[in-house]
């Protein structure tokens, strides 16, 4: 099955929040980045829950035949890197997100508020 960009964010959105992702931000670098079109970062509450959540993306996105190229920190579980291609996943425990912030880090781009997704005529660019 094959998914284009907007589809594979909305896939992730629908999973994170499925495992109880919290302080979800999409951020659209098409155009700013050379290795992804999206980042989403999200939170959980424990290294635990960012271990299960990673572990629940993956095996999901693999049953649909979308898995990851890459994952990493899934050991520590402080923070966990997936890259979709299109798409790059990080899952935080929350207090190690603070440290590192990357919404700092991509002040310019903008934020897409995941609701926003269902409206695509918003998220074409030219």
């Amino acid at each position: 099955m094959a998914f284009d960009s907007l589809e594979l964010v909305r896939l992730l959105i629908r999973l994170i929040r499925e495992k109880k992702g919290e302080d979800l931000v999409v951020l659209d670098v098409r155009g700013r980045s050379s290795y992804t079109d999206f980042i989403l970062i999200a939170s959980a509450r424990s290294a635990r829950h960012v271990q299960g959540l990673a572990d629940f993306l993956e095996s999901e996105t693999a049953r649909l035949g979308i898995p990851p190229s890459g994952v990493e920190g899934l050991t520590q579980g402080h923070w966990v890197v997936m890259d979709y291609g299109d798409a790059v996943v990080h899952l935080f425990y929350e207090p190690v997100r603070q440290v590192y912030d990357l919404e700092g880090l991509w002040v310019e781009a903008p934020r897409i508020e995941p609701e926003d997704l269902r409206k695509e005529e918003n998220l074409v660019r030219d």
